[in-house]
């Protein structure tokens, strides 16, 4: 049986995790708590000060009022839509980067993925609003084949938001397959599996905890994302700028949003957690 951590190295260890666990505590941890608390308060509507009276009107504003849950189910299904076009796009992209491409070029195709995140979030955002515009090169690139660019709204925010966050997702894909032996595709050839048997049964089961780990940056990253609907969205309402409109007017009813995507990151946590993502973050 291994030894025992004397008591000096936990005491040690205790004193250099103590610092960032109470800093995660109380930055993070704490004002969450506070935010969720000031849900509970109201604005006054003559003053538009917020008043630290108790109550629920808030939440039941929330359940009640039918646009607030068409944006929160409009949020969830874009956020949805751009986890799964990022895990079909990451899957053959990963696939190559791991298994096709030579050993000397993995790591370049690997600075590849990465070089976009070095870029700034609004650089990379305004530079597909003026893809995306009427005269942009995605309408100029349709228009020989008499079809039109999506233009902003809905469709841009999706196509921006996998975008930004596909590197999230082909990363630990990329990983899972990496430490795939090259054994177990050679024993699945050998009992005669073709090509698509083998990604069926053997790789997509070895890289499924790989694909829940990414979507969990990239589900969580859209949920709560609010400048990329405002760049292209158009007249598309989320979640994220509508609790960035409501700051200013009504922080109570601000702080009750934002316990929607909370709720729903933590909801999707729990169930990707029994399937063993977390383990591949």
């Amino acid at each position: 049986m291994p030894a025992a951590p004397a008591p000096g190295s936990r005491l040690r260890l205790t004193a250099l995790l103590a610092p960032p666990l109470l800093w995660l505590t109380l930055a993070y941890l704490g004002s969450l708590a506070v935010l969720l608390l000031s849900a509970f308060w109201a604005t006054d509507s003559f003053t538009s000060d917020v008043v630290h009276t108790w109550n629920t009107d808030n939440f039941h504003e929330l359940l009640t009022t039918p646009v607030y849950r068409t944006i929160a189910l409009r949020t969830l299904s874009i956020a949805a839509a751009v986890t799964v076009i990022d895990a079909l796009l990451a899957l053959p992209m990963a696939f190559f980067m791991a298994r096709v491409a030579g050993r000397r070029w993995r790591r370049p195709l690997v600075v590849a993925v990465l070089t976009p995140l070095w870029a700034g979030y609004l650089v990379k955002a305004y530079a597909w609003r003026v893809m995306l515009g009427e005269d942009g090169i995605v309408a100029a690139a349709l228009a020989p084949f008499g079809l039109h660019g999506p233009g902003y709204g809905t469709t841009a925010v999706v196509i921006v938001l996998a975008y930004l966050w596909l590197p999230y997702m082909i990363l630990p894909v990329y990983a899972a397959l990496e430490r795939l032996p090259e054994r177990t595709l050679e024993a699945s050839a050998d009992l005669g599996a073709g090509a698509w048997r083998t990604l069926r049964s053997v790789v997509l089961p070895a890289v499924r905890p790989a694909v829940l780990a990414g979507s969990v940056f990239t589900f969580s990253l859209s949920l709560g994302d609010y400048l990329t609907v405002q760049i292209v969205g158009g007249k598309t309402q989320l979640l994220g700028n509508v609790i960035a409109a409501q700051v200013t007017l009504d922080l109570p009813m601000a702080a009750a949003l934002s316990a929607v995507p909370v709720v729903l990151i933590v909801c999707y946590l729990a169930a990707v957690r029994r399937a063993g993502a977390l383990d591949s973050l």
